[in-house]
């Protein structure tokens, strides 16, 4: 390609895909190291803009497991209950997530901007750092949340931790899309907890029964959000230090959040005639030890 490029005195951008092992002295990392030469060669003699990017580990959905790819066979691994080997867990990886690398590629293509090194190579960006036992310990967390946990991870943009958890995700074999969950039922409705954060809550869903009435208790610090997604019912509150009970009108048919605030006695009754379901989200797990919670009737 780069001899029909100078043969036609063709000055195109030219962008490869290499790898950090470039610099090693292996006969994987001497092939990648003369494909860069190449490269910086036919740039220098045309006057061409050329992208060489010296990538990291790249981990990302629909990666070969198994093959070069630790992040890829862990993944694979865990999702199926089968065993992982770590050599060493202290050891530190350097790792970068497609869809910033097509980010990058694309910046380089249609804007000409890349980050380069003062080699002159061009970087992805950014790189995570993991050592291979916390990578482990990462993807071992996401499994134990379908088998119980419910722990939905830290997912802030842009973190390596929801990097991670989409690429897990994917590796998931296609019966096991769906997992179950532990509900407690008894002749007033349900009440399941679905999901569990560490610094955001929980969310809930609480089916009750045609007259039937749950809650009468206040929290100090806890918070929740009610809505009602199927039915009909009222939430009633009473400040702990007043005799004033307030009541919201709830329905399936006019989907509104309802704030619970702290201090205030509460309850929700189902005055439909089918069941009434409820989605509960709570700004903290519920924790047996400091429930937080006091019985009050309304």
């Amino acid at each position: 390609m780069l001899q029909l490029l100078a043969e036609c005195s063709n000055k195109a951008p030219v962008l490869v895909t290499s790898s950090i092992q470039a610099a090693l002295d292996n006969d994987y990392g001497k092939s990648k190291k003369q494909a860069e030469d190449a490269i910086f060669a036919h740039g220098n003699a045309l006057g061409s803009p050329v992208y060489v990017f010296r990538m990291e580990g790249v981990f990302g959905k629909w990666c070969r497991p198994n093959y070069n790819s630790v992040v890829a066979t862990f993944c694979h691994n865990i999702a199926r209950g089968l065993p992982i080997q770590i050599r060493d867990p202290a050891y530190e990886l350097p790792l970068v997530y497609i869809d910033d690398v097509i980010d990058c590629i694309l910046d380089a293509i249609l804007h000409g901007q890349a980050q380069r090194d003062e080699e002159g190579y061009c970087r992805i960006h950014p790189v995570h750092r993991v050592t291979l036992g916390h990578l482990a310990e990462l993807i071992e967390s996401f499994a134990d949340a379908r088998r119980g946990s419910l722990a939905v991870p830290f997912l802030a943009e842009g973190s390596f931790e929801k990097k991670l958890y989409s690429t897990y995700l994917s590796y998931l074999p296609t019966d096991q899309f769906a997992y179950d969950l532990n509900t407690h039922a008894d002749e007033r409705g349900s009440f399941t907890e679905a999901l569990r954060t560490p610094e955001r809550g929980q969310v809930s869903v609480n089916i009750s029964k045609p007259g039937i009435v749950k809650g009468n208790h206040w929290h100090h610090t806890k918070n929740e959000k009610f809505l009602v997604v199927q039915g009909e019912g009222v939430v009633r509150f009473r400040r702990i230090d007043s005799d004033e009970v307030i009541e919201y009108r709830v329905s399936g048919n006019k989907l509104q959040v309802v704030d619970i605030p702290c201090g205030y006695t509460h309850n929700i009754e189902n005055i439909g005639t089918g069941d009434m379901v409820t989605l509960m989200w709570a700004n903290e797990c519920f924790d047996p030890n400091h429930p937080d919670t006091f019985y009050l009737p309304v």
